[in-house]
């Protein structure tokens, strides 16, 4: 009984070879893992990888035929392979290198420390494009962060919480604080080369605090406030919250010390059920949509100048009122790679 051989694209024409190999190197450009193409068009990951490094040096020229002697690749098949494995499953940090992010001048020195390889920006950024690699922002998480309680919450606890608030005909609400400062700016601004822009802001320092909630069904309600977001403040909030409410709310909050006051406890035991509190696990600000909200009221008012105290309610309150008016766009929140698993 014969071995079946994996195809390497010389069983076929030249024409079609052609084609199956740009195929399976734009699959890896789009994202998709070695690994994956390799197994879907039936070749080894070796000879994929030979393909790709004959395109990172030629373009679709070079997969027409046998590429021709004379000068050598810069990086061979075997080492794009460790490239890409590298920057996939490593961070810089445990190869002892400077910073946390790979970036292409940090994928160079990687590549001329590791490989004895000098290589051009252009030419890491070429080979990182061909290896399916793109720039993202990356999602940062705490240290402290329990991978465990995160999976429980996401698989375990808050579909328990979905299921009991349809039993119960309940608002589900996620809720969050943040604050805005006089001093903050956000954007960049033109100037000519050479000559930092200097913009002028008020020398008085102030703060102004906001809190808000948003339902998965793109509800939202906030409220703005001059000073410290204590129990006081919060259990205020929840009172507004429930102004109105015709069945019961439910409010997913982090664990600050403010949610869990006994000032708080007791109003809402107060509510005989029309108001419940859960708790997201510690360290894990990325599974609160709210978190959004802030993103977008700060990127709103950092690129405005700001006098006063009364100016900088007025700026939130009318930014707020305008985000609570696209019902949309909240729902957008809860379709953040971390969020989705609370989309109604």
């Amino acid at each position: 009984m014969k071995c079946k051989r994996s195809n390497d694209g010389r069983a076929v024409d030249k024409s079609a070879a052609h084609a199956l190999r740009m195929q399976a190197i734009k699959a890896v450009r789009n994202g998709r893992t070695v690994a994956d193409v390799a197994d879907a068009f039936g070749i080894n990951e070796r000879t994929l990888y030979r393909w790709l490094s004959r395109y990172a040096e030629g373009g679709q020229k070079a997969l027409h035929s046998k590429p021709k002697s004379g000068r050598p690749r810069k990086l061979t098949p075997e080492e794009m392979r460790w490239v890409a494995r590298t920057v996939r499953d490593e961070n810089p940090q445990q190869l002892k290198l400077p910073y946390a992010l790979w970036t292409l001048s940090l994928i160079q020195e990687l590549i001329e420390r590791h490989l004895g390889k000098k290589l051009s920006r252009a030419s890491v950024h070429n080979l990182m494009k061909t290896l399916g690699f793109s720039a993202q922002k990356p999602l940062y998480q705490a240290w402290q962060r329990d991978p465990e309680l995160v999976r429980q919450w996401e698989t375990e606890t808050y579909p328990e919480i979905r299921k009991q608030a349809k039993r119960e005909g309940a608002t589900i609400y996620f809720a969050d604080e943040s604050g805005l400062r006089s001093d903050y700016h956000t954007g960049t601004t033109w100037s000519p080369v050479g000559e930092t822009p200097v913009v002028e802001a008020t020398g008085r320092r102030f703060a102004v605090n906001m809190i808000s909630a948003v339902s998965p069904r793109g509800e939202m309600r906030f409220m703005v406030h001059q000073g410290t977001v204590n129990a006081q403040v919060f259990r205020e909030f929840l009172r507004r919250l429930l102004v109105g409410a015709e069945r019961p709310v439910f409010v997913i909050v982090d664990g600050h010390p403010a949610h869990k006051a006994k000032l708080v406890r007791e109003f809402v035991e107060s509510t005989d059920g029309m108001l419940k509190l859960f708790f997201l696990p510690p360290y894990s600000p990325q599974l609160n949509p709210d978190e959004q909200v802030w993103a977008h009221v700060k990127r709103e008012i950092g690129r405005r100048g700001v006098q006063n105290v009364e100016q900088m309610k007025r700026m939130a309150r009318s930014a707020l009122w305008r985000l609570q008016k696209l019902p949309a766009l909240i729902q957008s929140f809860f379709r953040q790679p971390e969020c989705q698993y609370a989309r109604a």
